[in-house]
């Protein structure tokens, strides 16, 4: 067995077993056929085919034909917040600290931040002007930008936005990455009018005396207000689709509990600092609570699907044997 081979039949480990018993070894037959000369590792593309494909077996053992759904309802509900909150924080990018107050600024911005907004911006145009993958694209630049903030920051010793910022902004792009392309065009323009909302409301609600640093109570306070509302519109999605049979609205709240809680990683933080009020925790607390919604919030989509393949199940060896009559 070539290297090639045994990687293809690790990557063959997303699919259900009885499904890479019957099917296993035409699946990595074709991959070998295909694949150049030579070639000792999977193409990346084939990778990430295999996982999909992976993916949609194991759902479909499981009978959950409501995840894909709500997943892309939860990207929409990700994108929508993504954009507002690039709005509200492209217009504090824009009121640099007044001179004497010792805060140091990029140029006419606040921070390199200013570049990640821009890029959410032009996310939510192509959403609205670019329907199929195109906005994918858009979306996954945003988050790119977004990351390469910190490491920039740091090789070019000018000041980003604080982590608490930047990673509620990464976990909702990712969601956002799920959204469906092929929508109804007033859905497609949410994004961007969830992005100028934003701007709008930053512009005429931010006291200038606080709008030109992140680190001032207003912006963890922004961030815990849409974590409240985002849950309460994943919660109300949940109770109200599940009332017409219909489960989208449940696996949409699974995949925001990560997103929601890195909006509210500040508060978070501070309640596990003791210092819930001022919401000002350390870093240590910070870093340790961003860990936890980062393992345990993914992890609950995967739990939950396990938890229905295992219901789905035949319970008695009767029904197993009806079932393959």
């Amino acid at each position: 067995m070539t290297d090639l081979e045994r990687r293809y039949l690790r990557l063959l480990l997303a699919y259900p077993a009885e499904y890479r018993r019957s099917r296993g070894a035409e699946i990595v037959g074709t991959y070998l056929d295909l694949a150049t000369p030579g070639r000792r590792w999977p193409a990346p593309a084939d990778a990430a085919d295999l996982l999909r494909g992976g993916l949609r077996q194991r759902v479909r053992a499981a009978g959950v034909i409501h995840l894909v759904p709500g997943v892309r309802l939860a990207a929409a509900v990700a994108l929508f917040t993504a954009t507002m909150l690039a709005g509200v924080w492209t217009v504090l990018e824009l009121r640099p600290a007044p001179p004497g107050f010792g805060e140091p600024s990029v140029g006419p911005f606040v921070s390199l931040g200013i570049v990640a907004w821009v890029g959410w911006l032009l996310a939510a145009a192509a959403q609205a002007l670019t329907p199929g993958r195109w906005h994918r694209h858009a979306v996954a630049l945003a988050v790119l930008l977004t990351v390469a903030l910190v490491p920039a920051a740091a090789l070019t010793d000018l000041p980003r936005p604080p982590l608490f910022v930047l990673l509620p902004q990464v976990g909702l792009g990712l969601v956002a990455l799920g959204a469906s392309g092929e929508r109804q065009v007033s859905l497609r323009v949410t994004p961007l009018v969830a992005a100028v909302a934003g701007l709008v409301a930053a512009a005429s609600l931010t006291p200038e005396s606080l709008a030109w640093t992140y680190r001032a109570g207003t912006a963890g306070q922004a961030l815990l207000n849409a974590a409240v509302a985002v849950l309460a519109v994943a919660v109300l999605l949940a109770v109200g689709l599940a009332l017409r049979g219909d489960h989208r609205g449940g696996w949409a709240l699974l995949t925001l509990f990560t997103p929601v809680g890195l909006l509210a990683l500040q508060p978070l933080a501070g309640a596990a600092d003791g210092v819930p009020a001022e919401f000002n925790p350390s870093w240590t607390a910070l870093a340790a609570t961003a860990a936890v919604v980062g393992l345990v919030g993914p992890a609950l989509l995967p739990v939950a699907l396990a938890v229905r393949a295992r219901l789905a199940r035949p319970s008695t060896p009767g029904a197993t044997w009806n079932t393959h009559r």
